[in-house]
């Protein structure tokens, strides 16, 4: 086989082309969830801590600047989408109920006797 043909049975198996669409909507998402949290949540966590703005807090040390606030900013949008992520994948899995497999048929007396003298022809 050659490499482009294996390169193609790859990438055309189902699990690649889920995982693509998966990364793509997921990436969307993350662009919705992240205007979410820095337009809407974090304004009004601010207002109600005292009209801190997330963004500008940070330390100087020396040159340097320490950005705690974003990094705050970030920790809040990670747990919203592991929420988000957690609810959609519940959804799923509440569509998704295995049905139990089936009872196997009781078996008859002949059969039971058959399945006993197989088992003995095993052991010998």
């Amino acid at each position: 086989m050659s490499f482009f043909s294996e390169f193609k049975a790859f990438a055309m198996k189902g699990n690649v082309i889920d995982l693509a669409v998966g990364v793509v909507i997921g990436a969307a998402f993350g662009k919705i969830v992240n205007s979410l949290v820095e337009s809407i949540i974090m304004p009004i966590v601010g207002i109600l801590i005292g009209k801190v703005d997330f963004k500008s807090l940070m330390v100087k040390v020396g040159e340097a600047e320490i950005k705690y606030g974003l990094f705050i900013q970030a920790t809040v949008e990670f747990f919203i989408v592991a929420f988000a992520i957690f609810l959609v994948v519940r959804t799923i899995n509440r569509f998704k109920k295995e049905e139990p497999a089936p009872a196997a048929p009781a078996l008859t007396t002949s059969e039971q006797l058959l399945m006993e003298i197989r088992d003995e022809l095993k052991k010998s």
